[in-house]
């Protein structure tokens, strides 16, 4: 049995990826910060019928509890097969405009949204080279593509409210893009996935149905070894090849 682990799973977006994953027979960690409210969503998978999942306790922003999460992991399993790492935060209290946002919400979004990736990534790498064909999916945003948020014509070219989410996210596909190119001789495939504007706390409940966006994640998170590698997919952008521009 495959296993995988989604980072900010025990909610929205994250929770329905690692149900999906759970309906395709894979075994699936849940990380979350406060291990309670993993423990509440481990078991309404549960009572679904989900069995093989666990949660663990994670919080990318900490060096100590990234350590941990992954030696109680590698305790359950010696090969991690997929990483998805959805945990991420808007930068705390609105407003999130370049003007006005301030320096600490930009630290707080880059410190969950990129130095967090990075440091989960690291951490399990050791249990992702043991797979046959890993795959890290990072979570990112269509409104970080530089290419479409400088066009006046794209339809989120005046939400300028998402300087700091999509500073951030802009950099995570920066470290995507890096990533992918180190790892190119090895059987992984990285890619930077947009899961759509989504209906979740995350956007106040406006958006597109949960499950259409989880998905999409997984669709590129289960991607067969002849598939691209170093992209920006974005389905809701793209339909007809999901690709889109940094």
């Amino acid at each position: 049995m495959k296993k995988a682990l989604v980072t900010g799973a025990n909610k929205g977006i994250g929770f329905e990826t690692a149900r999906q994953l759970l309906q395709k027979g894979m075994h699936v960690y849940i990380g979350c910060r406060n291990l309670k409210n993993g423990e509440n969503a481990v078991a309404k998978l549960k009572a679904e019928g989900l069995l093989h999942v666990e949660a663990i306790q994670l919080d990318v922003t900490s060096e100590n509890s990234v350590k941990m999460a992954y030696e109680e992991i590698s305790k359950k399993t010696d090969v991690l097969d997929v990483l998805i790492n959805n945990a991420g935060i808007n930068g705390g209290q609105q407003p999130y405009t370049a003007l006005e946002a301030t320096s600490e919400q930009f630290q707080a979004a880059f410190n969950t949204n990129v130095i967090g990736v990075a440091r989960a990534t690291k951490e399990f790498l050791p249990l992702l080279q043991k797979a046959d064909q890993p795959r890290i999916v990072n979570v990112s945003t269509s409104v970080a593509s530089l290419s479409l948020q400088s066009d006046p014509d794209w339809p989120a070219y005046h939400y300028a409210k998402y300087a700091v989410y999509a500073a951030s996210k802009a950099a995570l596909n920066m470290y995507t893009i890096h990533l992918a190119y180190e790892l190119r001789e090895s059987n992984f495939k990285v890619n930077a996935v947009c899961p759509g504007y989504t209906s979740t706390d995350f956007t106040f409940n406006n958006g597109g149905p949960v499950n259409i966006a989880a998905g999409r994640i997984i669709k590129y998170a289960l991607i067969g070894q002849d598939s691209p590698t170093g992209k920006f997919f974005s389905e809701e952008t793209n339909p007809e090849t999901g690709e889109i521009h940094w």
